[in-house]
């Protein structure tokens, strides 16, 4: 009897072995997770989202209070309007000076044309265009003590454009909202709350690109390369599986033991490498299901 049970289980045991060969690896389903954490200080005064709903990235979903931000800002606008006040009208405060120049230039014309004619003096000449001179470097004093007053003014109005900028910047930080499209996998504040830089807000994942996390033997990995097609297969139990066409996207480069507590000479034989295999997501597959690879 004996003689006929052990033929019959190595019959059996090759049989299984090869019903899994078509199966290269084995793993679970992840996401690409993102936890959302508050940028600034203050209440939360509103949440508009639950776990399990789906979010659009960028969709403002929340708002954390900003009445202080606000009139800070106010109070800048208000700054730069006075400084900007100050700023002096150039050409309407040397117009008096352009005249008196275009006045004596006038004079020096008419005065050249009559000592042409022997009825005016060398000495009236010069005295005119001394005159002139003089106006002159008024006119560049003046000029250059207007606009170095436009400049300064320019630059505190510039500064504080900066701190406007930087109050803005902060009050787009009271907006809450998912930087993925994705579906809440976890809401860890509730309106009402006081939130602060770094508190968890909620945890978003991308649903619609999952990732099957497998393991490949050192054998399996030579004939393995990014961008490779390979077909998955989602298992959900009782029998009901799904294929899925699936892409390599991430081949560690590190090997690990299985188990890693194990590292004798045999151990050797389950030297594995992590791959990450890419699969679009049609709304069954979900995180932490059950996976094959059929290369």
């Amino acid at each position: 009897m004996k003689t006929f049970i052990r033929p019959i289980a190595a019959l059996l045991l090759l049989t299984g072995c090869a019903d899994t060969q078509e199966y290269a690896a084995s793993g679970t389903f992840e996401a690409t997770e993102v936890t959302v954490s508050a940028e600034a200080t203050g209440r939360i005064l509103d949440l508009r989202f639950e776990e399990g709903d789906s979010l659009r990235a960028g969709e403002q979903v929340g708002s954390i209070d900003s009445v202080q931000l606000y009139l800070q800002r106010l109070m800048l606008m208000r700054q730069r309007s006075s400084v900007e006040s100050n700023r002096p009208d150039v050409d309407s405060q040397v117009a008096a000076l352009r005249a008196q120049i275009d006045k004596a230039q006038q004079e020096r014309n008419r005065v050249e044309r009559l000592l042409e004619d022997g009825a005016a003096t060398t000495k009236q000449l010069d005295d005119i265009v001394s005159q002139i001179n003089v106006l002159n470097s008024q006119l560049d004093a003046s000029l250059s003590t207007l606009n170095n007053s436009v400049t300064s003014i320019d630059e505190n109005a510039s500064a504080i454009d900066l701190q406007i900028a930087q109050v803005e910047d902060q009050l787009t930080k009271c907006r809450i909202s998912s930087p993925i499209d994705g579906l809440v996998l976890a809401k860890y504040v509730e309106a009402g709350e006081l939130a602060s830089p770094g508190r968890p807000i909620m945890k978003v994942a991308d649903m619609e690109r999952l990732y099957l996390r497998s393991y490949f033997t050192s054998d399996q990995l030579a004939g393995l390369q990014l961008g490779q097609e390979v077909t998955v297969v989602a298992d959900f139990g009782a029998d009901q599986q799904f294929e899925y066409p699936g892409k390599v996207t991430w081949i560690s480069s590190e090997s690990e033991f299985t188990p890693k507590s194990i590292q004798t000479r045999n151990s050797r034989a389950n030297l594995v490498y992590a791959v990450k295999i890419a699969v679009q997501n049609d709304g069954r597959l979900k995180i932490g299901l059950s996976g094959t690879v059929v290369l």
